[in-house]
């Protein structure tokens, strides 16, 4: 646990916007209205202070909400064959990925996981670096025409990963154009990446959802990029070209009755243009956001970075050489996790320590309220990334800290995500600085991802 005695020699913290603990539960219906409008304003003071709330006769049956770590844990991992994806969070994103990773189960799930596996090894990540580099340098190269001007760092963000990846795990072979992509994304998680009220109400499915009808033409724009990105692909491979062994190319070589269907190849690549770029990008931007309040942490890790950068040409060897870079990084994901809920339910009885978990019951687990619980970490809405360096690492606990998920369906592409992060956090910050403005004022909003309402809005300066 992190105690007070971990952070006493931290030289200042911010305390970033978040919504206020409730003080007393909502109606029915402002619930609904909250859940619609951003779910992260719903939470009370007990889910900042108590290790589990049990609620049997809320809408849509019992539920549970998990901070404790050990229950965490035993949902998660010792016990998660008895817990399958809850039905919110399937009716929310079924349809946008399908049988994508994120929302697959069973042998389905199990066959994408283990086709796509040798693209996460250790050895494939680090041979991501180079182009990993060559990506950030590119972008950033964009700033110097911009100097002293306002830029959307969140936008940005965005777009830098998306550029990455699609150079590592497409080779830079996605159809369509970068700038469409960025606001087609905004419009899928503004329309269908919500809760709809009728999904908490257990509405039928042939009921209308105003979501899912306001995000028809964006979910169809990324369902033309996978088909034509896919072709494009397909038609090399036909060609015996030189075709790269890459995402893309290793998902093709799986279709078949052993392997994976065409539709779940479909719905695994729209996961990832979608998706598996979004959770980087957000925490990227928390994070210049953050350290621009603190300028003398933020000056710390720039020297950091530029001596690494002067001694450390190899961009694999940056995750270990910059633990303040990679603090930094860690303390904005605990504080804005870029997936903020994980959602399970239970298969069967169950139980852990005093606490029966029946049949049907929804449970949350909720790294926004387990990440600022005041029983698990000191000052927790404070950010200090002390809390992550190296001699404070090990009192943080494994399953208090959950910004990529925890047991069998831990992000796949944490790693990744890690060494990305590093690499474009170090070519940016060694060049830039990015500084706030009177209309920098960032609220924080659950559309799949913890998104800053209204963007980032910053000044880009020149180091």
């Amino acid at each position: 646990m992190d105690t007070p005695s971990d952070t006493a020699t931290s030289p200042a913290s911010f305390r970033p916007p978040a919504p206020s603990p409730r003080q007393k539960p909502p109606s029915t219906l402002a619930m609904m209205r909250i859940v619609y409008r951003n779910p992260l304003e719903l939470w009370g003071e007990p889910s900042y202070n108590e290790p589990w709330i049990s609620i049997t006769g809320g809408i849509g049956g019992p539920l549970l909400i998990a901070n404790d770590p050990g229950l965490i844990r035993h949902v998660l991992v010792d016990n998660a064959k008895n817990y399958k994806m809850a039905r919110v969070r399937q009716k929310i994103l079924r349809p946008i990925l399908r049988d994508g990773l994120l929302t697959a189960e069973g042998e389905v799930w199990r066959r994408s996981r283990k086709a796509m596996a040798p693209v996460f090894t250790p050895r494939h990540i680090a041979g991501f670096a180079g182009p990993m580099l060559r990506q950030a340098k590119a972008f950033a190269a964009r700033y110097e025409d911009r100097i002293g001007g306002v830029t959307d760092v969140s936008r940005d963000m965005t777009m830098l990963t998306f550029d990455i990846l699609a150079e590592t795990l497409f080779s830079g072979e996605i159809a369509g154009d970068p700038d469409s992509f960025a606001h087609q994304v905004d419009r899928l998680f503004e329309t269908m990446g919500r809760v709809d009220p009728l999904d908490l109400l257990g509405a039928p499915d042939w009921l209308p959802r105003i979501t899912r009808i306001l995000g028809r033409n964006s979910l169809a724009f990324f369902r033309d990029i996978v088909a034509r990105t896919m072709e494009m692909r397909k038609e090399k491979l036909a060609r015996e070209a030189a075709a790269p062994e890459d995402f893309l190319t290793l998902l093709l070589r799986a279709e078949g009755a052993e392997g994976l269907s065409r539709q779940e190849i479909e719905d695994n690549i729209i996961t990832f243009i979608g998706a598996g770029h979004e959770t980087t990008a957000r925490a990227l931007g928390w994070t210049f956001y953050c350290l621009a309040n603190l300028p003398q942490e933020r000056a710390e890790i720039e020297a950091e970075i530029d001596a690494v950068l002067a001694g450390e040409p190899d961009p694999v060897k940056w995750l270990d050489l910059m633990p303040r870079a990679r603090a930094a990084f860690e303390e904005a994901m605990r504080l804005y996790p870029p997936a903020p809920s994980i959602n399970r339910e239970a298969m069967a009885d169950d139980s852990f320590a005093d606490l029966e978990i029946p049949r049907g019951t929804q449970v949350l687990v909720m790294p926004w309220t387990v990440h600022r619980h005041r029983k698990l970490w000191d000052d927790p809405e404070a950010y200090r990334p002390s809390r992550f360096h190296p001699e404070n690492r090990e009192k943080i606990g494994r399953f208090q800290y959950l910004p990529f998920g925890a047991g069998p369906r831990v992000c796949i592409g944490a790693s990744f995500a890690m060494q990305e992060a590093m690499i474009a956090m170090a070519v940016l910050m060694s060049r830039y600085r990015f500084e706030l403005l009177p209309e920098t004022r960032p609220w924080p909003v659950q559309k799949l991802t913890t998104q800053p309402q209204g963007g980032l809005p910053m000044r880009v300066e020149r180091r």
